[in-house]
């Protein structure tokens, strides 16, 4: 039986969104190896075969949202995790970069989603079970960063 068709193009907004994260994720891991001004990322990975897919405003939106509250980002992940975040594994702490923006900076998506969404792209990309790790990481954010929906 077919799904029911989501209001407004939903279901194809969400699928946009998650490519959109998976190429931050990879421009992130990429940054953490290369550094450069967040710009050129949007740049090298605008291009990128899978940005057909992608909700390309959503990508840049959490390009440069990390990019410029990296410092403040990081320093919330040393309060959440057990481990600094330059020692962390670069797919988790990318992954992890991710989760912490949209569940800080975007109330619209809801924390369950960024939890989801992050820890979908380290169980995909990351260590056998850096999964676990983003998991309990963010759920610990959540409760401190979204009180109300947690």
């Amino acid at each position: 039986m077919k799904a029911p068709a989501s209001p407004a193009g939903t279901r194809e907004f969400s699928g946009a969104r998650s490519v959109a994260r998976k190429l931050a994720l990879q421009a992130l891991y990429r940054w953490q190896l290369n550094d450069c001004p967040w710009q050129e990322l949007l740049a090298e990975f605008g291009g990128a075969d899978d940005m057909v897919r992608a909700d390309a405003g959503y990508f840049r939106a959490l390009i440069e949202g990390v990019g410029r509250a990296r410092a403040e980002l990081d320093a919330q992940l040393a309060t959440f995790s057990d481990r600094e975040p330059g020692r962390l594994d670069p797919i988790e702490h990318a992954a992890l970069l991710i989760g912490l923006y949209e569940l800080g900076y975007l109330p619209e998506v809801p924390y369950r989603v960024a939890i989801n969404e992050a820890v979908s792209l380290a169980r995909r990309f990351g260590a056998t079970d850096g999964h676990k790790f983003v998991n309990a990481v963010l759920d610990r954010a959540a409760r401190v960063l979204r009180p109300d929906e947690h």
